[in-house]
């Protein structure tokens, strides 16, 4: 019998309503929510509440203990799901993703409506990751996310819906596969993986939206706070609002490394234009164009470069 180990760090999914009507993230424990679910019969599956909180709440160094948990307490176990808040589930996924070096099924899932709302999604969605997290076909594909039947790829999964039951996608690239009725079917698999050894130590990444007539004082700051690196949000291709620039340049200048990604749902930052502020530009200054990394992911990519050994050019280059 598949044995899968389920930890609960709290969100939607383990939500309940207080005395005012309003939900508090986190107020079922994992073993109070397995036992308002349908566990599957032919899986053991084994409960640890972890980090009861919503997700805006969580940390890096409470991944980093959930991590330890998968490396040193789950020797037994076939395969892991997270019970994870939505807001922040994409980061973390993607953070274990390239920080856990496991082939087992690691599986992120959460829900949109907490358990008491009607038609609540936590239920399902958490018997679908326990499902998919016992499968074989799943070995291999990384840290996923389990959300509405479909399962995601932590690289490019992101939360397209404030509230709605389908609340994750993968623009441009879909889901890996389905659950339908508790059968998991794999489709597709990730060709491309990266892996870091973290060290304990606390790094400051900042990202920054450039937007039309924006201003530098956001970078400014930055640099005044003496920031470990900062990712900026451009345009298109990378282009940033000329205003910007000196800024970028003033960082790069004091070592602090700054990323350039774009705000399109898909395509990748490229040295296309040549004027001020385009990603050219950015890059004979010294910045790094971030690939097809979304903001957030491409945060996460520098801060585990800036925690590890790895050289943060070599981690965005190819991408």
């Amino acid at each position: 019998m598949k044995q899968v180990l389920v930890i609960s760090t709290g969100g939607t999914i383990a939500s309940k309503e207080n005395d005012e009507g309003r939900l508090e993230a986190g107020a079922y424990s994992g073993e109070e929510l397995a036992l308002k679910t349908g566990l599957p019969n032919d899986i053991k599956v084994i409960i640890r509440s972890s980090h009861q909180k919503p997700s805006s709440h969580m940390r890096f160094e409470d991944l980093d203990e959930i991590r330890a948990i998968i490396e040193k307490e789950g020797s037994k176990m076939d395969g892991f799901v997270i019970t994870h808040g939505t807001d922040t589930l994409e980061e973390s996924a993607f953070y274990l993703d390239i920080t856990l070096h496991d082939e087992r099924p690691v599986v992120f899932t959460g829900s949109q409506r907490s358990p008491d709302d009607l038609g609540s999604d936590a239920y399902i969605n958490l018997r679908h990751a326990i499902h998919a997290a016992a499968s074989d076909q799943m070995s291999g594909t990384g840290v996923t996310v389990v959300f509405n039947e479909r399962i995601f790829a932590a690289k490019y999964v992101k939360k397209e819906h404030a509230s709605n039951i389908q609340g994750f996608n993968a623009f441009g690239f879909g889901y890996l596969g389905i659950i339908d009725h508790d059968n998991v079917s794999v489709f597709q698999k990730p060709v491309q993986k990266q892996f870091y050894t973290v060290k304990d130590q606390p790094v400051q990444v900042e990202l920054i939206k450039s937007t039309m007539a924006s201003s530098g004082m956001f970078i400014e700051a930055c640099i005044k706070e003496q920031v470990d690196g900062i990712v900026v949000e451009g345009y298109g291709r990378g282009q940033v609002d000329p205003v910007m620039i000196a800024g970028i340049e003033k960082a790069l200048e004091q070592n602090i490394p700054v990323v350039i990604t774009t705000s399109s749902e898909e395509g990748a930052v490229y040295p296309v234009y040549d004027y001020p502020g385009s990603a050219y530009h950015l890059q004979t200054c010294g910045a790094i164009l971030g690939g097809d990394y979304d903001a957030k992911k491409a945060r996460i990519v520098l801060i585990c470069a800036l925690r590890s050994e790895t050289g943060i050019r070599d981690s965005f280059n190819g991408q």
